[in-house]
């Protein structure tokens, strides 16, 4: 009999999984699989169980926010284990697998997890961290981990507009020199954001067209330090119409970045805190992580390189 690891955070999203947990449990079982179930029990708990694997297991499905896929996901690459991934997304946001085409209700992204295609996707390595879809700095990046999840699962998206909201008068700006391709940039920058995503928060028009997500290149999108209200207005209009203004916005593709500054700036990885960082490596992990998506969209999915 095939074997399943199951783990998920049973306070993501509002919840919602806690009254489904035998329902997907026994689309598991259907499917063939002798099913080992593990809720989360505190941050960083889905890292620390794959971490420790010792069992053989032929499928691991997760279910949360983009945090519990984060950890599992960094867990699996920090193992080396090749071991397809299910996702059940329950959290607030769910970027990453709104993007891939994963159901969003619980029992239509279960059976996916157990029933949908395998595609070979991308990742990241950032410095020795590793992220799946977004590695982030400066205006709001701060909002998902500051923000409480008792008021996410109450407030949804309202959560983190509020949040953000008391800081839009106070922006930090970093001076950062950025390194790719041969090329360089210096600027000054509010935000800045490493994507393998259609959309941010909720967002699809914040990222660059034609995305792919087994090509090994990330979008980028760099976000120049407004110098007055009209160009904060302007950047605010030309992300949300998913215009690039190069007045005011860098945005380019590659599969290996550096940002250097002269002070430490901190980053978000997935929506969690990544730590301070002066110096930062990312590189694309290409086609690393298989994960099931359903059988329709998979060749929407996949590059012509491939």
């Amino acid at each position: 009999m095939k074997r399943l690891l199951f783990i998920y955070n049973p306070h993501a999203g509002k919840g919602m999984l806690k009254a489904k947990v035998s329902d997907v449990i026994d689309i598991f079982v259907k499917a063939g699989y002798e099913t080992v179930v593990y809720p989360t029990q505190s941050y960083r708990d889905a890292y620390n169980r794959i971490c420790a694997l010792t069992e053989t297991y032929d499928l691991i499905v997760c279910s949360g926010g983009d945090g519990t896929i984060d950890e599992v996901v960094t867990g699996m690459m920090r193992l080396g284990v090749k071991i397809p991934l299910g996702y059940i997304p329950a959290g607030t946001t769910n970027d990453f697998a709104n993007s891939l085409g994963i159901p969003k209700n619980l029992i239509g992204a279960a059976d996916n997890a157990v029933n949908g295609a395998r595609f070979a996707c991308d990742v990241g390595r950032f410095n020795d961290d590793i992220f799946v879809y977004i590695a982030a700095f400066g205006l709001f990046t701060d909002v998902s981990y500051q923000t409480r999840q008792e008021m996410k699962n109450v407030l949804g998206h309202l959560a983190y507009v509020l949040e953000g909201t008391k800081r839009i008068f106070n922006i930090p700006s970093y001076r950062i020199r950025v390194s790719y391709d041969g090329r360089s940039i210096e600027d000054e920058f509010v935000y800045g954001m490493v994507t393998n995503s259609r959309s941010v928060g909720g967002f699809h028009n914040m990222i660059g067209k034609n995305v792919q997500f087994d090509d090994g290149m990330f979008e980028v999108t760099l976000i120049k330090t407004p110098k007055n209200p009209i160009a904060l207005q302007e950047i605010i209009a030309s992300l949300l119409l998913g215009q690039a203004d190069t007045k005011h916005v860098y945005t380019f593709k590659t599969g290996n970045i550096q940002f250097e500054s002269e002070e430490e700036i901190p980053w978000t990885l997935d929506g969690e805190y990544g730590g301070d960082h002066d110096l930062v490596e990312i590189e694309n992990l290409k086609q690393r992580l298989e994960i099931m998506i359903p059988q329709k969209h998979k060749n929407e999915l996949t590059s012509e390189e491939v």
